[in-house]
């Protein structure tokens, strides 16, 4: 400080006049004056320290403020980071453009602030004062060809592709699609300068009245992909979301993100075997723990997946119910008995190379078994049962060459989980008392996808779900070694000689997404699919392990207006 050098530079000077007067041999002064003068300048340099002294503390007392005030900037810094970071999240409608190199292109516009200092970047427009509005979607001519004819659209069914003895192994299938196309729009309020609201909805052609059920898609007609509110506290790091959304099961590309789910690149929409997803109605709750961590809790709609014929269950048990169509639900298809949502929860973790997860899900299943007559004539009560259902999991996305080549791999075990993989293996079949007994499954899943440049991205997968023998060994049960399945490979066999069900789905894919052209009227994509799906089936008399496979091909152009 100036006023310390000034005070140092005086006791330096007075050090000098001391010493200059100290007495001499030729001095002429009288040592009594010669003490006076002496004693006056001490007690000036007295002063003078005390008053350096002083300086110096107020010195250090100002430093001390000047750090304190260092560390509030950056705390201050790092909070506004966080805060810009949530709000970016918010904007993005990841999922809206659909994948990979199919983003959209949004529309330039300035930035405009709105109320309590929310942005609507590019690519989006206020509504009023306070609303930000972002459109998404995309307008898509599908086509594909299949190997064998499963009688479906752009969606794959893994676990439906026919065996040898039906024609439809034999016969190829071709079709054109648009039913894919896509409409969204995300709408965030900010109704206070740390309270964020948002509404999302997301929509596709891909159902019919007769095809509409809960147990995966969720796909009633419009079909719903997503409709979901979120409220997001940006200073405490609370997120909670409410309405149909991707399962809190489904791996993130980055935290615990709505909009920002890890989603296969396929333009096969069924994706690929071993993904892991439901898109249905929950209530979710997120919390941003520290930086690179979250923690996420999601109570979801319960639904289950039930083997297809030749399982029945016995007339005495009540596994599932037909629609009420005055209740508003498809009477042409069926329904679980659930009591008790399912639950799942989800740990994530970004340290500073790729996004890790840790995952874990808790089902309920029920059924009621009707009163029996015993010998004797004695009847028995009727019961209900419950069992529980569980799957862990976990997943790793590696940015392995920066910008270039993005690794994966994810995977869920555990019994009475296959509602929540592609390829819909059951959920659970029946012991011979009628309980229920949950399936063992595993889904696993890897990929890669290289962006060869700007608008081009390559992608490669393999997936494979398996399920084990379940329950009793007759028809009420999954897998049993008694089922016949001699005439699977036969053309045109009797009925009844060919009771496979599935064990394993194994699938590798891979395509390509390129820009065709992107600036200002949007964006044209163009992409490619070919994949190889292989389905056995458990071993059945005389050790006969029936076995097929699907060759699929499929394009697309899509054109990204927004």
């Amino acid at each position: 400080m100036p006023s310390l050098r000034r005070h140092v530079l005086r006791i330096s000077s007075l050090a000098i006049l001391v010493a200059a007067a100290a007495p001499h041999p030729a001095s002429a002064q009288t040592v009594s004056e010669m003490a006076a003068r002496m004693d006056a300048m001490q007690r000036q340099m007295q002063a003078m320290q005390q008053e350096l002294a002083a300086l110096r503390r107020q010195a250090g007392t100002q430093k001390q403020a000047l750090a304190g005030e260092a560390r509030e900037r950056r705390t201050l810094s790092r909070e506004q980071a966080r805060l810009a970071e949530r709000q970016s999240r918010q904007q993005q409608v990841a999922q809206a453009g659909g994948p990979g190199g199919a983003r959209p292109a949004p529309s330039e516009h300035t930035p405009v602030i709105l109320a309590n200092d929310l942005v609507c970047n590019s690519g989006s427009y206020a509504l009023g004062s306070a609303i930000c509005f972002t459109p998404g979607g995309f307008v898509e001519l599908a086509g594909f060809y299949r190997s064998a004819n499963t009688v479906s659209d752009v969606a794959t069914d893994f676990n439906g592709i026919p065996f040898r003895n039906s024609p439809q192994s034999r016969e190829g299938e071709f079709r054109l699609s648009a039913r894919q196309s896509r409409l969204s729009g995300l709408f965030t309020a900010r109704v206070e300068p740390t309270l964020q609201i948002s509404g999302y909805y997301e929509i596709d052609f891909l159902a019919a009245g007769v095809t509409s059920n809960s147990r995966e898609s969720n796909s009633y007609v419009p079909r719903i992909r997503q409709i979901f509110a979120t409220v997001d506290s940006l200073d405490t790091g609370w997120h909670v979301l409410a309405g149909q959304a991707w399962s809190l099961i489904t791996t993130d590309l980055s935290g615990i993100t709505p909009l920002k789910e890890q989603i296969p690149l396929t333009i096969d929409a069924q994706y690929v075997p071993g993904f892991n997803w439901t898109r249905n109605p929950q209530i979710r709750v997120v919390k941003d723990i520290a930086p690179g961590l979250w923690a996420g809790l999601s109570v979801e709609s319960p639904q289950s997946v039930l083997p297809p014929s030749p399982f029945a269950a016995p007339g005495t048990v009540n596994v599932n119910n037909s629609g009420d169509a005055a209740g508003l639900l498809n009477n042409a298809t069926t329904y679980s008995n659930n009591s008790i949502p399912d639950i799942a929860g989800k740990l994530a973790v970004e340290p500073g190379f790729g996004h890790y997860e840790v995952k874990g899900l808790v089902r309920f299943f029920d059924d009621r078994i009707a009163p029996g007559t015993l010998t004797g004539g004695l009847r028995t009560a009727g019961r209900s049962e419950t069992a529980v259902g569980y799957g862990l999991g976990g997943a790793a996305t590696l940015p392995v060459i920066d910008k270039r080549l993005d690794l994966q791999i994810s995977g869920l075990v555990g019994e009475g989980i296959g509602r929540y993989g592609s390829a819909q293996l059951p959920d659970f079949a029946l012991r011979a008392d009628g309980s229920i007994a949950p399936t063992p499954v595993f889904q696993l899943l890897a990929g890669g996808v290289y962006h060869v440049q700007s608008g081009t991205d390559v992608y490669l997968y393999a997936g494979w779900e398996h399920a084990n023998r379940t329950g009793a060994f007759n028809t009420t049960g999954y897998g049993s070694p008694t089922l016949v399945v001699t005439g699977c490979n036969v053309e045109s066999a009797a009925s009844g000689s060919c009771q496979a069900e599935t064990r394993d789905i194994r699938q590798i894919t891979g395509g390509f997404w390129h820009d065709l052209y992107k600036g200002a009227y949007g964006r044209l994509v163009a992409g490619a699919q070919v994949s190889y799906t292989e389905r056995d089936a458990f071993r059945g008399t005389q050790g006969v392990q029936p076995s097929t496979h699907l060759v699929t091909g499929l394009t697309s152009l899509r054109y990204y207006p927004f």
